[in-house]
Protein backbone atom coordinates (compact mmCIF):
# COMPACT_ATOMS: atom_id res chain seq x y z
CA UNK A 1 0.00 0.00 0.00
CA UNK A 2 3.10 2.68 0.99
CA UNK A 3 4.38 1.74 -2.37
CA UNK A 4 1.03 2.54 -4.42
CA UNK A 5 0.32 5.60 -2.31
CA UNK A 6 4.25 7.19 -2.88
CA UNK A 7 3.74 6.11 -7.10
CA UNK A 8 0.13 7.90 -6.85
CA UNK A 9 1.62 10.94 -5.17
CA UNK A 10 4.55 11.03 -7.87
CA UNK A 11 2.09 10.99 -10.37
CA UNK A 12 -0.17 13.58 -9.21
CA UNK A 13 2.88 15.61 -8.44
CA UNK A 14 3.85 14.99 -12.21
CA UNK A 15 0.36 15.77 -13.72
CA UNK A 16 0.30 19.02 -12.15
CA UNK A 17 3.31 20.39 -13.34
CA UNK A 18 2.65 18.70 -17.05
CA UNK A 19 -0.88 20.81 -16.52
CA UNK A 20 0.74 23.79 -16.14
CA UNK A 21 2.71 23.31 -19.45
CA UNK A 22 -0.01 22.39 -20.98
CA UNK A 23 1.11 19.12 -21.60
CA UNK A 24 -1.40 16.80 -23.45
CA UNK A 25 -2.52 13.14 -21.36
CA UNK A 26 -1.30 11.30 -24.27
CA UNK A 27 2.53 11.36 -23.22
CA UNK A 28 1.90 11.28 -19.82
CA UNK A 29 3.22 7.85 -19.27
CA UNK A 30 7.01 9.37 -21.00
CA UNK A 31 6.74 11.62 -17.74
CA UNK A 32 7.15 8.38 -14.92
CA UNK A 33 10.39 8.31 -17.82
CA UNK A 34 11.38 11.61 -16.99
CA UNK A 35 14.67 11.17 -15.07
CA UNK A 36 16.01 8.65 -17.55
CA UNK A 37 15.14 11.25 -20.61
CA UNK A 38 16.87 14.33 -18.93
CA UNK A 39 18.50 13.74 -14.71
CA UNK A 40 18.87 17.21 -14.33
CA UNK A 41 14.45 17.61 -15.12
CA UNK A 42 13.60 18.92 -11.96
CA UNK A 43 16.09 21.97 -12.18
CA UNK A 44 13.70 23.55 -15.18
CA UNK A 45 13.99 21.51 -18.30
CA UNK A 46 11.61 22.39 -20.80
CA UNK A 47 10.24 20.03 -23.26
CA UNK A 48 7.17 20.35 -25.90
CA UNK A 49 5.06 17.72 -26.48
CA UNK A 50 7.31 15.80 -29.64
CA UNK A 51 10.01 16.00 -27.11
CA UNK A 52 8.54 13.97 -24.75
CA UNK A 53 8.56 11.00 -26.74
CA UNK A 54 11.47 12.36 -28.66
CA UNK A 55 14.44 13.11 -27.04
CA UNK A 56 16.95 10.68 -26.94
CA UNK A 57 17.77 8.79 -23.53
CA UNK A 58 20.22 10.59 -21.36
CA UNK A 59 22.12 7.51 -20.61
CA UNK A 60 22.09 6.51 -24.55
CA UNK A 61 23.22 10.27 -25.53
CA UNK A 62 26.22 10.11 -23.56
CA UNK A 63 26.98 6.80 -24.82
CA UNK A 64 26.81 8.32 -28.63
CA UNK A 65 28.74 11.81 -27.01
CA UNK A 66 31.55 8.97 -26.38
CA UNK A 67 31.49 7.64 -29.59
CA UNK A 68 31.61 10.81 -31.50
CA UNK A 69 35.27 11.31 -30.77
CA UNK A 70 36.98 14.80 -31.03
CA UNK A 71 36.21 17.49 -32.92
CA UNK A 72 32.91 19.36 -34.32
CA UNK A 73 30.16 17.03 -34.48
CA UNK A 74 26.97 18.22 -36.33
CA UNK A 75 23.54 17.59 -34.20
CA UNK A 76 21.02 17.46 -37.79
CA UNK A 77 17.95 17.38 -35.93
CA UNK A 78 18.89 18.25 -32.63
CA UNK A 79 15.16 18.90 -31.31
CA UNK A 80 14.91 20.03 -27.68
CA UNK A 81 17.85 18.26 -26.89
CA UNK A 82 19.74 14.77 -26.81
CA UNK A 83 22.83 13.87 -27.89
CA UNK A 84 25.25 16.05 -27.33
CA UNK A 85 23.65 18.86 -25.74
CA UNK A 86 21.66 17.48 -22.77
CA UNK A 87 24.62 16.24 -20.82
CA UNK A 88 27.94 17.88 -19.82
CA UNK A 89 30.05 15.33 -20.46
CA UNK A 90 29.06 14.80 -23.85
CA UNK A 91 31.04 18.14 -24.89
CA UNK A 92 33.77 17.32 -22.92
CA UNK A 93 34.39 14.97 -25.61
CA UNK A 94 34.47 16.96 -28.39
CA UNK A 95 35.42 20.65 -29.31
CA UNK A 96 32.09 22.25 -31.14
CA UNK A 97 29.04 21.32 -31.08
CA UNK A 98 26.52 22.40 -34.44
CA UNK A 99 22.56 21.54 -32.98
CA UNK A 100 20.34 22.30 -35.85
CA UNK A 101 16.59 22.34 -35.91
CA UNK A 102 14.16 23.69 -38.55
CA UNK A 103 11.75 24.77 -35.41
CA UNK A 104 12.33 28.12 -33.85
CA UNK A 105 10.79 26.81 -30.53
CA UNK A 106 12.94 23.86 -30.30
CA UNK A 107 16.05 25.34 -30.43
CA UNK A 108 15.22 27.67 -27.77
CA UNK A 109 14.22 25.20 -25.79
CA UNK A 110 17.41 23.48 -26.48
CA UNK A 111 19.33 26.35 -25.64
CA UNK A 112 17.42 26.86 -22.41
CA UNK A 113 18.24 22.99 -21.59
CA UNK A 114 21.81 23.67 -21.96
CA UNK A 115 21.74 26.17 -19.23
CA UNK A 116 20.62 24.33 -17.24
CA UNK A 117 23.44 21.19 -17.95
CA UNK A 118 25.58 24.67 -18.06
CA UNK A 119 27.04 23.90 -21.79
CA UNK A 120 25.33 26.32 -24.11
CA UNK A 121 28.38 28.19 -24.50
CA UNK A 122 29.73 24.49 -26.01
CA UNK A 123 27.14 24.52 -29.04
CA UNK A 124 26.02 26.58 -31.81
CA UNK A 125 22.42 26.83 -31.84
CA UNK A 126 20.99 27.07 -35.68
CA UNK A 127 17.49 28.02 -36.78
CA UNK A 128 17.15 26.31 -40.48
CA UNK A 129 16.87 22.90 -42.14
CA UNK A 130 19.81 20.62 -42.43
CA UNK A 131 19.04 19.92 -45.99
CA UNK A 132 19.93 23.23 -47.17
CA UNK A 133 22.75 23.84 -44.70
CA UNK A 134 24.87 20.75 -45.40
CA UNK A 135 26.78 21.97 -48.29
CA UNK A 136 28.20 24.58 -45.84
CA UNK A 137 28.92 22.70 -43.39
CA UNK A 138 31.84 20.93 -42.32
CA UNK A 139 32.29 17.96 -39.38
CA UNK A 140 33.73 15.20 -38.06
CA UNK A 141 31.12 13.24 -36.88
CA UNK A 142 27.20 13.75 -37.79
CA UNK A 143 24.81 12.85 -36.04
CA UNK A 144 21.14 11.47 -37.17
CA UNK A 145 18.22 11.37 -35.15
CA UNK A 146 15.22 12.33 -37.38
CA UNK A 147 11.84 11.89 -36.18
CA UNK A 148 10.06 8.26 -36.44
CA UNK A 149 6.85 10.22 -36.60
CA UNK A 150 5.62 9.69 -33.13
CA UNK A 151 4.87 6.92 -30.57
CA UNK A 152 2.71 4.99 -33.60
CA UNK A 153 5.91 4.14 -34.67
CA UNK A 154 5.73 0.83 -32.04
CA UNK A 155 2.98 -0.49 -33.83
CA UNK A 156 4.86 -1.24 -37.06
CA UNK A 157 6.45 -4.76 -37.14
CA UNK A 158 9.05 -3.72 -39.99
CA UNK A 159 10.19 0.25 -40.04
CA UNK A 160 11.49 0.58 -43.03
CA UNK A 161 13.85 3.96 -43.76
CA UNK A 162 11.32 6.04 -45.52
CA UNK A 163 8.92 6.22 -42.73
CA UNK A 164 11.31 8.66 -41.15
CA UNK A 165 10.85 12.30 -41.23
CA UNK A 166 10.69 14.95 -43.04
CA UNK A 167 12.47 12.84 -46.04
CA UNK A 168 13.51 9.12 -46.18
CA UNK A 169 16.35 7.61 -44.49
CA UNK A 170 18.38 7.16 -47.59
CA UNK A 171 17.75 10.45 -48.42
CA UNK A 172 19.25 11.45 -45.14
CA UNK A 173 22.21 9.28 -45.20
CA UNK A 174 22.98 10.75 -48.62
CA UNK A 175 22.53 14.33 -47.82
CA UNK A 176 25.02 13.72 -44.44
CA UNK A 177 27.48 12.06 -46.36
CA UNK A 178 28.34 15.23 -48.12
CA UNK A 179 29.51 16.90 -44.79
CA UNK A 180 31.45 13.50 -43.26
CA UNK A 181 31.56 9.52 -43.96
CA UNK A 182 31.40 9.34 -40.25
CA UNK A 183 27.87 8.84 -39.13
CA UNK A 184 26.18 8.03 -35.80
CA UNK A 185 22.33 7.14 -36.55
CA UNK A 186 19.86 6.53 -33.55
CA UNK A 187 16.73 4.44 -35.61
CA UNK A 188 13.67 2.50 -34.03
CA UNK A 189 14.38 -0.38 -32.43
CA UNK A 190 12.05 -2.16 -35.34
CA UNK A 191 14.33 -0.93 -38.19
CA UNK A 192 14.66 -3.01 -41.66
CA UNK A 193 18.20 -3.89 -40.95
CA UNK A 194 18.63 -4.94 -44.30
CA UNK A 195 17.88 -1.44 -45.66
CA UNK A 196 20.99 -0.34 -42.39
CA UNK A 197 23.22 -2.20 -44.33
CA UNK A 198 21.83 -1.07 -47.97
CA UNK A 199 23.56 2.57 -46.25
CA UNK A 200 26.84 1.34 -45.89
CA UNK A 201 26.76 1.43 -49.49
CA UNK A 202 26.06 4.53 -51.07
CA UNK A 203 29.83 5.46 -49.85
CA UNK A 204 32.47 4.67 -52.14
CA UNK A 205 34.11 2.24 -50.99
CA UNK A 206 31.62 1.33 -48.73
CA UNK A 207 31.33 2.05 -45.07
CA UNK A 208 31.90 -0.01 -42.06
CA UNK A 209 29.15 -0.18 -40.02
CA UNK A 210 28.80 -1.45 -36.28
CA UNK A 211 24.78 -1.93 -35.08
CA UNK A 212 23.84 -1.63 -31.60
CA UNK A 213 20.97 -2.33 -29.30
CA UNK A 214 20.87 0.15 -26.54
CA UNK A 215 18.50 -0.62 -23.26
CA UNK A 216 17.68 1.03 -20.79
CA UNK A 217 16.28 -0.49 -17.96
CA UNK A 218 15.93 -3.71 -19.50
CA UNK A 219 13.51 -1.96 -21.85
CA UNK A 220 14.93 -1.87 -25.68
CA UNK A 221 14.73 1.87 -26.62
CA UNK A 222 16.39 2.12 -29.63
CA UNK A 223 19.01 1.18 -32.62
CA UNK A 224 22.29 3.44 -32.99
CA UNK A 225 24.11 2.61 -35.86
CA UNK A 226 28.00 3.62 -36.24
CA UNK A 227 29.01 4.01 -39.84
CA UNK A 228 33.18 5.17 -41.20
CA UNK A 229 35.30 6.13 -38.40
CA UNK A 230 32.81 5.84 -35.85
CA UNK A 231 32.11 2.25 -36.26
CA UNK A 232 34.75 -0.17 -34.15
CA UNK A 233 35.17 1.61 -30.96
CA UNK A 234 37.90 0.14 -28.55
CA UNK A 235 36.30 -2.32 -26.61
CA UNK A 236 35.63 -6.11 -27.12
CA UNK A 237 34.29 -6.77 -30.19
CA UNK A 238 32.75 -9.20 -32.36
CA UNK A 239 33.57 -8.39 -35.79
CA UNK A 240 32.18 -9.78 -39.20
CA UNK A 241 32.94 -9.55 -42.53
CA UNK A 242 29.53 -7.89 -44.10
CA UNK A 243 27.15 -10.46 -44.97
CA UNK A 244 23.64 -10.42 -46.04
CA UNK A 245 23.53 -13.77 -44.09
CA UNK A 246 24.91 -12.06 -41.22
CA UNK A 247 22.27 -9.07 -41.11
CA UNK A 248 19.63 -11.74 -41.95
CA UNK A 249 20.89 -13.64 -38.58
CA UNK A 250 20.64 -10.32 -36.84
CA UNK A 251 16.96 -10.04 -37.58
CA UNK A 252 15.79 -13.09 -36.90
CA UNK A 253 17.66 -14.46 -33.97
CA UNK A 254 17.39 -13.55 -30.21
CA UNK A 255 19.58 -10.60 -29.24
CA UNK A 256 22.08 -12.39 -27.01
CA UNK A 257 24.18 -13.29 -30.40
CA UNK A 258 25.61 -10.40 -30.29
CA UNK A 259 28.78 -8.93 -27.75
CA UNK A 260 26.80 -7.47 -24.70
CA UNK A 261 28.32 -4.10 -22.91
CA UNK A 262 27.46 -2.65 -19.71
CA UNK A 263 28.09 0.42 -19.18
CA UNK A 264 26.39 1.85 -15.49
CA UNK A 265 22.71 0.61 -15.90
CA UNK A 266 22.74 0.65 -19.85
CA UNK A 267 22.72 -2.60 -21.63
CA UNK A 268 24.68 -2.33 -25.04
CA UNK A 269 24.32 -5.49 -27.30
CA UNK A 270 26.58 -5.08 -30.19
CA UNK A 271 26.96 -6.68 -33.85
CA UNK A 272 29.83 -5.31 -35.73
CA UNK A 273 30.02 -5.64 -39.79
CA UNK A 274 33.17 -4.55 -41.96
CA UNK A 275 33.47 -3.79 -45.44
CA UNK A 276 33.71 -6.86 -48.07
CA UNK A 277 37.28 -8.17 -48.11
CA UNK A 278 38.61 -8.51 -51.53
CA UNK A 279 37.15 -11.97 -52.61
CA UNK A 280 34.07 -11.68 -50.86
CA UNK A 281 35.13 -14.84 -48.21
CA UNK A 282 32.72 -14.71 -45.24
CA UNK A 283 34.89 -14.49 -41.70
CA UNK A 284 34.19 -13.82 -38.27
CA UNK A 285 36.76 -12.92 -35.70
CA UNK A 286 36.48 -11.72 -32.08
CA UNK A 287 38.81 -9.34 -30.76
CA UNK A 288 39.06 -8.78 -26.84
CA UNK A 289 40.36 -5.51 -25.75
CA UNK A 290 41.22 -5.07 -22.01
Amino acid sequence: MARRSRRSKIKRKLAKRQGAKGVTPLIKKYGIQRYDLLSRYDEGIELDEEGWFSVTPEEIAVRHAERSGGGVVIDCFAGVGGMPFNLPRCFLRCNHVVAIDLDPQKVALAFHNAKIYGVENCIAFIVGDFFQLAPSLKGVVAFLSPPWGGPSYKMIQNFTLDLLMPKDGYLIFQVAQTITPNIIMFLPRNVDVHQVEELSWLSSPPLDVEVEENYVQSNLKGITVYFGDAAFGQHGLTKMVYSSAVVQMLQSENSEKGTTQRQGGLVHKVYNFARPSIGGNLKVETEFHM
